[in-house]
């Protein structure tokens, strides 16, 4: 009953816009002051989380430890621009409501690999607000660019299978 609200009420898809919006402007911000200052280099937190998983209480899992050591550190440029970039776009794209459920997942997503890593901060805050987006599904993207973008790619998928499928009944 819950989740049908979150999804089909209109009052609800306005607060929920409020929250994305919020969201986006914290994830835009992160990621602009990243790409700009220049400075941003994902190696020294990578190796900071790798650090704190151990002595007498860490703050970082052993199996989150062994991933970073194993994947992350090795490949911190990549993870260094993909945070950067990251976070830039899934501001942009929850502030302006298009492709909502997806920015909304990978913000997620950073959002616990962070955590994994130790860092506290505005994260939980941030989960908490973005599961409201995720459940709410498209309602989240009501007033946005998803009122717009999510009918069109529907209508041009659906009229692309419609083709297949009679290029396909022709040729038996």
């Amino acid at each position: 009953m819950f989740v049908n609200f979150l999804r089909n009420n209109k009052v609800v898809a306005g607060i929920l816009a409020f929250i994305r919006v919020y969201l986006g402007y914290q994830w835009m911000t992160a990621g602009w002051g990243k790409i700009t200052g220049g400075e941003f280099d994902a190696s020294g937190f990578l190796q900071g989380a790798v650090a704190n998983a151990g002595g007498e209480h860490p703050t970082v899992q052993g199996w989150w430890a062994a991933f970073l050591e194993a994947v992350a550190i090795p490949g911190a440029d990549i993870f260094t621009f993909l945070v950067m970039w990251g976070e830039l776009l899934v501001g942009i794209a929850l502030i302006l409501g298009v492709f909502t459920n997806f920015a909304a997942l990978m913000g997620i997503i950073m959002n616990f690999a962070f955590l994994f890593s130790g860092t506290i901060s505005t994260n939980g805050q941030m989960i908490l607000l973005t599961l409201f987006l995720l459940v709410a599904g498209c309602n989240a993207g009501r007033f946005g660019l998803d009122r717009y973008v999510i009918p069109f790619i529907k209508e041009k998928v659906t009229h692309k299978n419609e083709e297949s499928f009679i290029k396909q009944a022709e040729a038996h």
